[in-house]
């Protein structure tokens, strides 16, 4: 299943669940006081360590800017990097240390996002794990996400974001969720899948996952995200959405994101030299006020509207949708949305949230709280 050569658990987390499985799974593991630090991202790909909680866990989004609207989620680092390779990841020109880590310590995880939440107990906070690698990826191994979900359907005033471009759900289905936990997919056309998203599920079976999540009780999401210009990408993102809603009522969608292919200048040599069948890096981009290269705007513009046109033909008015990484006056365009800042964007998911899962938002929100947020 996966192309581990080595493996290795910290010291003082030799006794967790994570460290038991894969010490069942490989034999040998080695026991260590740090992480092996691997500077190649291809070689930290087949490395895996099984980690104890360093530093703090839960940090905003690393993308967050003012100019670009975010949509305020926090980040919970409990994974770093994951066997996937896909031509278009940041991680591979970001990883400082590329091998494959597992936060064991869930405990610890959860007691700093008690902490956290306490001091806005008013505020409803999305946390998602998949900033720094994929949430489910090594699931059938280390169980590491059933953790989270148990106890995040303790917790009162947050939700949890697992998003994958695995099938790796079959651990999650009987798990007492409480509805707390999302899990999420990312979707790109089967083409965009065999060529750019190597060693990820197929769209099929990412489909059958998302299938079996929602009569599981689980609430989902999509992120449509990086959308890719390919000849047919109109016909191809069409029938992408067509077949989601095939599969998933829209009233158990939590949100949607739409975004697409940008990265860092430096990392347009990086795709290149590891990835030189892609075309991805020949298409005509700009330098954006955040530093990153992304489609002309023109072309973004058409990307999201088709998109966004074909989510309300097949899904209806309800799921709530948003742009990542864009600027004010896409937003206008895409959407006929004007968002004030990153506050007003927070309050108007979890607006929708209270509005469509009864229950899941511990208060109503105020819009003049969120807006008062310090990002």
């Amino acid at each position: 299943m996966y192309r581990i050569r080595t493996a290795s658990v910290s010291k003082s987390q030799l006794e967790s669940e994570q460290a038991r499985r894969v010490r069942e799974y490989f034999g040998t593991v080695d026991t260590v006081d740090e992480p092996p630090l691997v500077t190649d991202y291809a070689e930290g790909k087949t490395i895996l360590h099984i980690s104890e909680k360093r530093g703090q866990s839960l940090n905003l989004c690393a993308s967050m800017n003012e100019d670009y609207v975010c949509c305020g989620v926090h980040v919970l680092k409990s994974v770093s990097n994951c066997p996937f390779d896909c031509s278009y990841c940041v991680l591979q020109d970001y990883l400082t240390n590329a091998s494959i880590q597992v936060v064991a310590d869930t405990h610890g995880m959860i007691e700093e996002i008690r902490a956290r939440t306490a001091r806005e107990p008013w505020r409803f906070f999305r946390i998602g794990t998949w900033v720094l690698g994929d949430s489910l990826a090594f699931e059938p191994l280390t169980r590491s996400a059933s953790e989270l979900v148990l106890e995040f359907s303790k917790l009162r005033n947050c939700v949890l974001e697992l998003k994958t471009k695995s099938n790796h759900v079959d651990s999650l289905l009987d798990l007492p969720h409480g509805g707390r936990t999302v899990l999420a997919w990312s979707l790109n056309p089967e083409h965009v899948i065999a060529t750019e998203e190597h060693r990820t599920a197929s769209l099929d079976r990412r489909l059958a996952a998302l299938r079996k999540s929602v009569h599981a009780g689980y609430p989902v999401a999509l992120h449509f995200d990086p959308m890719l210009v390919f000849g047919g990408w109109e016909d191809a993102y069409e029938n992408l959405v067509r077949d989601v809603f095939a599969v998933v009522p829209s009233e158990r969608i939590a949100w949607i994101s739409i975004g697409s292919l940008r990265f860092n200048p430096e990392m347009k040599k990086s795709i290149e030299l590891r990835f030189p069948d892609s075309p991805i890096t020949a298409a005509e981009m700009i330098l954006g006020g955040d530093g990153k290269l992304r489609y002309v705007k023109p072309l973004r513009v058409a990307l999201y509207s088709h998109l966004y046109r074909a989510i309300r033909k097949y899904g209806g008015s309800d799921p709530f949708v948003y742009l990542c990484m864009e600027r004010r006056d896409v937003w206008k365009k895409v959407m006929g949305l004007e968002l004030r800042n990153i506050g007003h964007h927070d309050f108007e998911i979890t607006a929708s949230l209270d509005r469509r899962f009864p229950g899941l938002v511990h208060q109503k929100p105020e819009m003049q709280l969120y807006e008062s947020l310090q990002y």
